[in-house]
């Protein structure tokens, strides 16, 4: 089993297989299966930990030419971090047995547009579920594809930057929003002008 990036482990599907690919955040990573993505694995300290955190038993590396979907979700993410707006609409994921809560969330997540920001809570609200901030923070320390389902953009109650369970934490976070030079992120104290 490879660990997931909450420290618990993750078995690979039937047919999954990675590629490691260059990026200017650095190496990351991408699973896939005949249905689609499986998992985004941002950059780690080096190439091999990326790659350690990436493979599962099961789970091949792939050689040679990618196949076109996954050929496009690779390109959309270069030009995602070359810092192009991209919104990955039409990446095919396989989230597998993930809760029904979870799956909502994420698709929820996925409409949140480059640039723009939503709170915990706000998402809770709009899945019915005041309240909930909590159990949708725990449900996105799960996503196993960041930036695709682009958790990133969900903020703490008044524009605090909030967690993130990727590689490198709340500066990932940073780091992405910035990149997308997010409309809500003059506001976050971490980006507050000196005065």
């Amino acid at each position: 089993m490879a660990e997931r990036e909450d420290g618990s482990k993750q078995e690979s599907g039937p047919g999954e297989r990675y590629r490691l690919f260059a990026t200017p955040f650095g190496v990351c990573g991408i699973a896939w299966n005949p249905i689609g993505l499986t998992r985004l694995q941002l950059p780690e300290a080096t190439a091999e930990v990326t790659e350690r955190r990436l493979a599962a038993p099961g789970r091949q590396p792939w050689e040679g030419p990618l196949p076109t979907p996954i050929a496009r979700a690779v390109a959309e993410l270069e030009r995602y971090f070359d810092g192009t707006a991209t919104d990955f609409a039409g990446i095919d994921l396989d989230l597998g047995d993930r809760p029904p809560f979870h799956l909502a969330l994420y698709a929820k997540i996925r409409l949140i547009p480059w640039g723009e920001t939503t709170s915990y809570g706000a998402l809770a609200r709009d899945l019915g579920m005041p309240g909930a901030a909590r159990a949708v923070g725990q449900a996105m320390g799960r996503n196993p594809v960041p930036v695709i389902v682009p958790c990133h953009r969900v903020l703490a109650s008044g524009s605090g930057i909030g967690g993130f369970s990727a590689p490198g934490g709340k500066t990932t976070k940073q780091r992405l929003l910035e990149l997308e030079r997010a409309n809500a992120v003059e506001r976050l104290p971490l980006f507050a002008p000196r005065r």
